[in-house]
């Protein structure tokens, strides 16, 4: 009897000892883990995943790193994981699974999911983006403008639902982009010609002179209204967002031209005012009379005194019903906000932003919609909220009507007036200016006997500063996005004043942009920016790995111990293809010792994936 009444006990002891094993194992995770968020993971013998299961697919998340402690004050990657080939065109920031994981609540109807929402420190996939399967490098500008290898954006689904638009053919081994769009099926370059005579430029040629540089086409489709401005002195910002049309932005940057991911959402886009002169949505597929057309009102701010906005769309030429109550609505609109249409053919019409101030000030009161408060900054873009609010003209261009910018290509080299509002001297730029030029002609020296005939064409500046570097390249036949960090944004008005393009960003996040897309990166002392902000550098050298296409370069220019770090992990990055270390002349702009480290990706194709 004694021995049935303790064995009821015993299954309640095990379940004690269980419960025990079971905290004391999570309390080792615990402590292991606080040492290794949010950068790469701490020394291990052999490669350990952690337990971050993805609902929607079944991986796992932040591998760690293969580590070996060379001594005691650096970790040094032995080698780094490899992505599943599922993730060949992963984009951290715009990851529609990690939206659902997350369970973020948003609202589809304004597009914030497709605005960007990046993943925590904990669930960065920290490992190396692998090409598809039969991967090539990328056909040589000018001839991509018009053909991309088919293995390297296997997707086909734009080629069947455009085919009656001419946006790409499928041919063979590659796609082919005979220059149609939605709203120009025979070709963007007679749609541009068409624009210009809309304009009454002199010899239908929309560059007016020089006086058009930059352009915003918004829901750009693969960008040939982008490609075909090249040939007319005109850079395009394309942006398109990862959306149910297939990479678009993908087939754009493979082609070679001028573009980026982004959305007109909820957030201003990244760019400061006044940085066009021309907007373009054709058939874009926007709703610019939600919420009291704050869309327009975007896009206003970034429109200069007298810009343009091209708009080709049914509303601007259907007699149905509703797009007549449309065209109504938008056209009263626009009049409220003092634009004024310049011209309306077939299937196009065309706006005109005011010079000055002074249709503003003949509105009556209480006129929607009102003029922004005068504490209102309108060159602070990232991660601000759209304002349905315009934006008026400081006195000074209210006075001249007009931005005082010389016509392009003077407008390069010449100071913009803006230098003031930002606190440079016109030495400092001219400066800036001169030892960029001087930089420059020294990387391509050591670059010399590696660096083939145009096989440099997408260029990324990761610390643009007042456009220098990229200035400096104005006689090769690429194209620069300039990038200033968040901590030196008002700088990016000087980058267009310059007629150059470029973007904001915080370089402690993934870029919003497709694997593979960049042929070169400079990153100018922005590792130690990283670093003294408390952000893992090794987490932006997988980045900036995954932007750099294979047998593409980095240039690196920063200080001593910055240059020793990164060169251990040329080989985990597979950097290793060619590589080059100098200690560079001092001039005005050196802000302390430093080196520069050039270092050549790889082509490869790995087996082994996490």
């Amino acid at each position: 009897m004694k021995q049935k009444k303790e064995l009821p006990h015993r299954p309640k002891l095990l379940k004690y000892v269980l419960f025990g094993m079971i905290v004391f194992l999570g309390l080792v995770c615990l402590y292991n883990c606080s040492f290794i968020a949010p950068g790469l993971p701490i020394a291990r013998d052999h490669l350990v995943l952690d337990d971050g299961s993805d609902p929607a697919n079944g991986v796992s998340y932040h591998g760690r790193l293969d580590m070996d402690m060379e001594d005691q004050e650096l970790e040094v990657a032995k080698s780094i994981p490899v992505c599943d080939t599922r993730y060949s065109e992963l984009i951290p920031c715009l990851d529609r699974n990690l939206i659902y994981q997350l369970r973020l609540k948003l609202n589809l109807t304004v597009m914030e999911h497709y605005e960007r929402h990046c993943p925590p420190p904990q669930r960065r996939y920290n490992c190396l983006i692998p090409p598809p399967a039969g991967y090539k490098i990328p056909i040589r500008w000018p001839a991509s403008r018009d053909q991309v290898w088919k293995a390297n954006i296997p997707h086909t689904h734009l080629a069947q639902e455009k085919s009656d638009q001419n946006w790409m053919v499928v041919d063979g081994d590659k796609i082919k982009f005979p220059g149609g769009g939605t709203h120009f099926h025979y070709g963007a370059d007679i749609y541009i010609a068409a624009i210009a005579g809309m304009l009454k430029l002199p010899g239908e040629k929309l560059s007016n002179g020089g006086n058009i540089r930059n352009v915003l086409d918004v829901g750009c489709g693969v960008a040939s209204f982008g490609a075909y401005l090249l040939s007319h002195d005109i850079i395009a910002m394309s942006l398109a967002p990862n959306d149910v049309h297939e990479n678009q932005i993908q087939f754009a940057l493979e082609r070679g031209i001028p573009s980026t991911l982004g959305v007109l959402g909820t957030k201003r886009l990244p760019y400061p005012s006044r940085s066009f002169e021309l907007a373009h949505c054709s058939r874009c597929r926007i709703d610019w009379l939600q919420r009291d057309g704050i869309l327009l009102l975007e896009l206003d701010r970034l429109l200069r005194p007298g810009g343009y906005f091209v708009y080709s769309s049914p509303e601007a030429y259907a007699h149905d019903a509703e797009n007549r109550r449309i065209w109504n609505a938008m056209y009263d609109l626009l009049r409220r906000m003092c634009w004024r249409v310049v011209s309306r053919r077939d299937q196009t019409v065309i706006w005109a932003k005011p010079l000055s101030n002074s249709c503003y000030m003949k509105r009556s009161r209480g006129t929607q919609p009102p003029l922004c408060m005068s504490g209102d900054e309108p060159d602070e873009s990232w991660n601000v909220p759209m304002k349905a609010c315009i934006t008026p003209y400081s006195p000074k261009v209210h006075k001249e009507k007009g931005t005082g910018l010389e016509p392009w290509p003077r407008r390069l080299m010449a100071p913009p007036p803006r230098l003031e509002e930002i606190g440079v001297p016109l030495d400092e730029f001219h400066k800036d200016t001169n030892v960029w030029h001087d930089r420059v002609v020294d990387y391509w020296k050591q670059m010399k006997s590696v660096i083939l005939k145009n096989s440099v064409r997408n260029v990324m500046d990761m610390n643009s500063n007042l456009g220098g570097f990229a200035a400096a390249l104005k006689d090769k036949d690429i194209w620069v996005m300039n990038v200033a960090p968040v901590n030196m944004s008002s700088r990016l008005k000087i980058i267009y004043d310059r007629g150059l393009i470029g973007t904001v960003h915080d370089w402690c996040e993934s870029f919003s942009t497709y694997p593979r897309t960049y042929d070169l990166l400079h990153a100018w002392m922005i590792l130690s920016e990283t670093e003294d902000r408390g952000c893992s550098i090794e987490d932006l050298l997988i980045e900036m790995d995954r932007m750099l296409r294979p047998e593409g370069f980095i240039i690196i220019r920063d200080k001593p111990h910055i240059i020793n770090f990164v060169r251990k992990f040329l080989t985990a990055l597979k950097w290793d293809g060619w590589s080059s270390e100098v200690e560079p002349r001092t001039d005005v702009l050196s802000l302390s010792e430093e080196r520069i480290l050039i270092a050549r990706k790889k082509l490869w194709h790995e087996t082994f994936t996490i």
